[in-house]
Order: structure tokens, then sequence, then C-alpha cells
């Protein structure tokens, strides 16, 4: 069992690498991108990495003070449900009402890859292999539909 710091020292050296591993690969529009900051452009929309002794995960969440407009942002989303499926995947848990352990209300779009563990470091090569995938389908989607959310 890890001591809290211990545990924060571990999720930071992998959050570290990661971010070290992906910095080389340009964004879909060919810019250079920071992958752990994703910046979508769009306020109330981001991107969001989680890594624990369970699993790991990505998700594009929705979270508005307007609610209103966080369910049209996710209706979107949806209306570009079969182009979003063929570049990311369809194995993605599209969520209009989701509430975080905070007890938010948010709009989520995520993915999971279960039976991993961040804290061991023989599980990265998975985590990160999973993640690289995924945020680079996000980001060759964004790219190309970004423009609906404006």
């Amino acid at each position: 069992m890890y001591t809290k710091e211990e545990a924060s020292a571990v999720r930071q050296k992998f959050w570290t690498g990661f971010g070290r591993y992906m910095q080389p690969v340009p964004a879909a529009s060919g810019e250079k991108i920071n992958w752990i900051n994703y910046k979508t452009g769009i306020k109330g929309i981001s991107f969001k990495f989680n890594a624990d002794n369970n699993q790991a995960g990505i998700a594009v969440e929705m979270s508005l003070p307007d609610k209103s407009l966080q369910h049209r942002y996710f209706k979107i989303f949806l209306n570009f449900k079969k182009p979003f499926e063929q570049t990311a995947g369809g194995d993605w848990d599209m969520k209009e009402t989701f509430i975080t352990e905070n007890g938010h209300d948010i709009s989520r779009v995520s993915t999971e890859l279960n039976g991993i563990n961040i804290f061991r470091e023989t599980d990265w090569p998975g985590i990160i292999s999973f993640l690289k995938q995924n945020i680079i389908a996000l980001d060759v989607f964004w790219n190309e539909y970004r423009h609906a959310f404006e």
C-alpha cells in the first residue's frame, strides 16, 4: 500500500512520462500540442484522462453552468456519432447525464481500459498505448468536427 505522497509521486511520474512520450506526436492539424492539457477551444468541453488501480480512461466532458447549452453540445455530439465511431471506434459510452464523484451533473463520452493498475509499472505500456490511440483518434475527430460546436 502506498502513502498518499507515494501514490501522488507514482501518478506524477506516469503522467510526466506519458506527456514526454506524446510530445513529438503532432496534432491532426500538424501543430505541436500539449496532449495532457488538450485545448478544445470550446469553453465547457474538455478532454480528460484518468488512471488508477483498476482502470484507465479518457473522456470528452461537457460541463457548463447553462445545462441547456451542455445538453445541446451533447446532442451535437450525438449527431456526429457515426463519424466519431468511424474515427475512434465504437467502444465509447455516451451519457447525456453523468454524475461525477463530486456530485456535478455533466455530459460525457468516455472509454475505459479495465484490469490495469497505474501503480504497476509493468502495466504502463498498455495504459500508454490505450491513451495514445484514443487521444489521437479524439484529436482527428475534433479537428474535423469542432466547428459544429462553435
